[in-house]
């Protein structure tokens, strides 16, 4: 079982400039692809001189299903120049559903069902990506439930119903 750090909420935030790692992989190996994407990025960064300047992240573009397309990378400073597979994108601005998940890796779709639910109450539609931010880092043999996820899916108003519609 999960614990959410907080309740989801809304929020805006400004497109933010990403270095990643994009790839359709099997779900299975999502671990490795993340072992390859979260040491490519941040060399290409190095090599080029831009600053990180946020916690590792991973794109899902749409819902995952035996194969997800997924980027991992970081925020930074600039837009990275493509090179070894690593390329720049920019995460949207505007009207984000947010929580923070508090725990294992493997526990992460509670909290998603969580988030989606508070959506579907809000009358929020969820976007065609989301995000995962790693707040903390995993250590070997550490507490799973040190672990902090932040979860920000990008949303639009569902449509109001046509009050104007003729009986």
């Amino acid at each position: 079982m999960t614990e959410t750090q907080a309740v989801p909420h809304l929020l805006t935030v400004d497109p933010c400039p990403v270095a990643v790692l994009r790839e359709v992989v099997p779900l299975s190996t999502l671990p490795q692809f993340f072992d390859r994407a979260f040491q490519a990025v941040p060399a290409v960064l190095s090599r080029q001189q831009i600053t990180i300047t946020g916690p590792p992240l991973a794109i899902y573009f749409g819902m995952p299903t035996d194969t997800v397309d997924v980027a991992g990378g970081v925020p930074s400073a600039g837009m990275v120049v493509p090179e070894d597979g690593v390329g720049a994108f920019t995460l949207p601005g505007g009207r984000v559903a947010r929580v923070v998940h508090r725990g294992s890796y493997d526990t992460l779709g509670e909290s998603y069902g969580l988030l989606t639910e508070w959506m579907g109450e809000h009358s929020l539609t969820p976007g065609p990506l989301m995000w995962e931010s790693y707040l903390t880092e995993p250590e070997p043999g550490g507490d799973p439930m040190d672990l902090l996820t932040e979860i920000s899916w990008p949303v639009a108003e569902a449509a109001a119903p046509n009050s104007d519609a003729a009986a």
